[in-house]
């Protein structure tokens, strides 16, 4: 074949290559949504032991910046990224000892222990939405949430400790999972409001136990108020 003629044929085909990759890079373009939400929560423990049990509920604040990938009208994979500061309150039946950076303390009996924990966590999972209603379109979200421990602190009021670094008792790593649900609202082209509910539970104990501490399992759960914003 020519050269002339295998220039012309190159010249008819390179139009249809560049459409086919142009039609894939909107394609997936449009498949994939962000989403940065940022979620007030309520955060407390759970014991399998009576000897040690939760004592109330501590506040916390969740971050997230979030990728979601359409399967289709109404599913979706999402994946991201999140930062959580969260917290507990533990009381134990019995003097236990808590083991500080650089020394150990007892700490009386029902006596709590105020944690103040920092997770880094990947949350995966898969998003379900419904058809539009009216303007509004509800969604549920459930999956699995790795985590990573960044910073853990403590309080003890009986001991007058505040602020003091606890990694000496908390485990560095750890695995929940989530379900979210909610609405989301157009506010134009392919942004819209989000608000929800969600629950995570982080069902591996969280605390180290070892030498004369009592074996317990505490799960770490959060209730989540969810507000961001897709686009």
């Amino acid at each position: 074949m020519a050269p002339k003629a295998k220039l012309n044929r190159f010249g008819k085909i390179l139009p249809i290559i560049s459409l086919a990759i142009l039609s894939a890079e909107i394609s997936t373009a449009q498949d994939l949504r962000f989403g940065v939400y940022l979620s007030p929560a309520i955060t407390w423990f759970s014991t399998d032991i009576t000897e040690v049990n939760n004592q109330g509920s501590r506040t916390g604040l969740i971050f997230v910046v979030n990728a979601e990938r359409t399967l289709g009208d109404h599913f979706a994979v999402t994946g991201g990224i999140s930062f959580l500061s969260t917290g507990g309150r533990l009381v134990s039946r019995d003097a236990e000892p808590f083991r500080f950076r650089n020394y150990t303390a007892i700490v009386a009996a029902d006596e709590p222990v105020v944690y103040r924990i920092q997770y880094l966590s990947i949350p995966a999972g898969i998003k379900v939405r419904s058809k539009e209603i009216g303007s509004l379109t509800i969604f549920s979200d459930i999956g699995f949430d790795p985590k990573i421990v960044i910073r853990g602190l403590v309080d003890v009021p009986s001991l007058d400790v505040e602020g003091e670094n606890g990694m000496g008792e908390i485990k560095r790593f750890n695995f929940g999972w989530h379900i979210h649900g909610g609405i989301e609202y157009p506010l134009g082209g392919r942004t819209a409001a989000v608000l929800g509910l969600g629950f995570e539970n982080n069902f591996p104990d969280i605390t180290k136990d070892a030498g004369s501490q009592v074996n317990d399992r505490v799960a770490h759960k959060f209730l989540k108020f969810i507000f961001g914003i897709n686009f």
